[in-house]
């Protein structure tokens, strides 16, 4: 058999039809994918946390830095759940693409003027693909969805843990001084208690800003 005729393009009208059914069940088979592989970094996330949380305030002696390397790990699952979102992303956008200008405009015609510009957009995607968001959007966006709630029970866990005599081995808050022996509290070994509750600020400071300044103004459409 020639080679050269399995690679023809479509001759007519249900060739197209047919293969554009097709590439839509393979795309959307991409985007199934990559949607799996985020459920499964946020299972992981939650995991981490839910271990470390279980460690850290089952046990008086358990220490509280053991809460802030979870919130480390989170960091490090959340910037690996942003990489495979804009992965995700890609695929969302073509799938979408079929939705909004082939079934819905077969469902509900529209009058259209001109060309199929979103075939030609798809085209171009396909010859020359690329990541239609930032990294830092795609942090933002996990980062609001879910990740925002899990950092603040880490935190929430942090503060009981250093604050609660039942929690922590050694802990007495002075009533006269509750503000001081909490931060007094919050050292780590050399690491003072003033200079950690500094660097947890600075985190979640870092935290709010990135989920604020990369949500997205404007427009109901849905997103993952």
């Amino acid at each position: 058999m020639n080679p050269v005729a399995l690679a023809t393009l479509p001759q007519s009208q249900a060739e197209a039809t047919n293969a554009m059914i097709h590439y839509y069940r393979a795309e959307m088979g991409r985007m199934n994918y990559w949607r799996s592989r985020l459920d499964l970094t946020t299972n992981w996330a939650i995991t981490v946390m839910a271990a470390m949380l279980s460690v850290t305030l089952s046990t008086p002696s358990a220490h509280h830095g053991l809460v802030l390397f979870a919130m480390v790990i989170l960091m490090l699952l959340l910037g690996v759940e942003a990489r495979r979102y804009r992965f995700f992303d890609v695929y969302r956008m073509r799938v979408r693409q079929f939705e909004r200008h082939y079934f819905a405009q077969f469902f509900g015609p529209e009058p259209q003027a001109g060309a199929e510009p979103w075939l030609q957009m798809l085209a171009q995607d396909l010859k020359h693909p690329r990541f239609r968001i930032t990294f830092w959007r795609a942090m933002g966006r996990r980062l609001r969805r879910n990740y925002i709630w899990m950092f603040l029970i880490l935190l929430l866990a942090w503060l009981l843990k250093i604050a609660s005599p039942d929690l922590q081995s050694g802990v007495h808050l002075d009533p006269v001084r509750p503000v001081a022996t909490l931060v007094a509290q919050a050292s780590t070994g050399p690491v003072p208690g003033w200079f950690m509750v500094g660097i947890v600020a600075v985190f979640y400071a870092v935290l709010l800003f990135v989920a604020y300044s990369s949500r997205e103004r404007g427009g109901d459409e849905v997103r993952v």
